[in-house]
């Protein structure tokens, strides 16, 4: 059994017996998530990368979720998803600094060897798969694209 889910597990007899109606919602849902994946992928049990990247979407659509419940004047319901983000993220690893990640992205693009914007694929991939879900697609595009850009 991988760390990630044990901790699930473990914070969840914690919050049962705290009677933390949000915490054990949550965490319910996380490995309800977790059985609804291996299920679809046949039956096969999830490692770390897998877990935190199923984490990490999770993440990423309460965010979504509280931008539109916020558009919708629904601050109880925004208010909801960002206990539930907070709750997630106690498993995700440590977000990278960005001095980290600035020079995570000079390392990738030294190793794909590429010096302009039409190969930033090939960075991309790179510097994706070394943050492991440390940084946000979106953060490492917009430092992939300084960097290249000048």
């Amino acid at each position: 059994m991988s760390l990630v889910r044990e901790r699930i597990s473990e914070n969840l007899k914690e919050a049962m017996r705290a009677k933390d109606e949000i915490r054990v919602s949550t965490l319910r849902m996380l490995k309800t998530e977790i059985v609804k994946l291996e299920t679809e992928k046949g039956k096969v049990e999830l490692d770390e990368a897998g877990l935190l990247k199923l984490l990490s979407t999770m993440k990423k659509q309460r965010e979504e979720s509280i931008e539109q419940y916020e558009k919708a004047g629904r601050q109880e319901l925004a208010d909801q998803e960002k206990q539930e983000i907070a709750i997630i993220e106690t498993f995700l690893p440590q977000p990278l600094s960005t001095e980290e990640l600035s020079q995570m992205v000079k390392d990738a693009i030294a190793e794909a060897g590429v010096a302009s914007m039409k190969e930033m694929g090939k960075v991309m991939k790179i510097a994706t798969a070394k943050a492991a879900g440390r940084a946000n697609g979106k953060i490492i595009s917009a430092e992939v694209r300084a960097q290249l850009a000048g």
